[in-house]
């Protein structure tokens, strides 16, 4: 498998993950807060809800990431992005930095940390 493809799959991996966890903390909130039987969690409506709600969170940060790089393109904190077989440069004072490289690690697009 290629390094691209793998760093692509970490990086979905990493956001569902992450979501997952955000989800399981509302979980346990629920039980404390709310009267509900922790059989409600073994249904099989609650797991195809955990999964609905992970696969959204992907998408949705997906489309955040993909709008700070857009900004980025625009305030020109990154560059290079006309020659897709160069990797983009990203400047150091981009003040969505890290949006902006997860948006790059989720497509799968080489990028490099620009020091000025």
């Amino acid at each position: 498998m290629k390094p691209a493809t793998v760093d692509m799959l970490r990086a979905h991996l990493m956001v569902a993950s992450l979501t997952a966890m955000g989800a399981e903390v509302l979980a346990c909130v629920a039980l404390l807060v709310l009267p509900v039987s922790q059989s409600a969690f073994n249904s099989m409506s609650f797991r195809l809800l955990a999964i609905a709600v992970i696969f959204s969170g992907v998408i949705v940060t997906r489309q955040f990431a993909h709008a700070a790089f857009e900004l980025a393109l625009q305030g020109r904190f990154a560059t290079g992005v006309s020659r897709p077989s160069r990797p983009v440069a990203i400047a150091a004072n981009c003040p969505r930095r890290w949006l902006v490289i997860l948006h790059l690690r989720l497509t799968g697009r080489a990028f490099v940390l620009a020091e000025h």
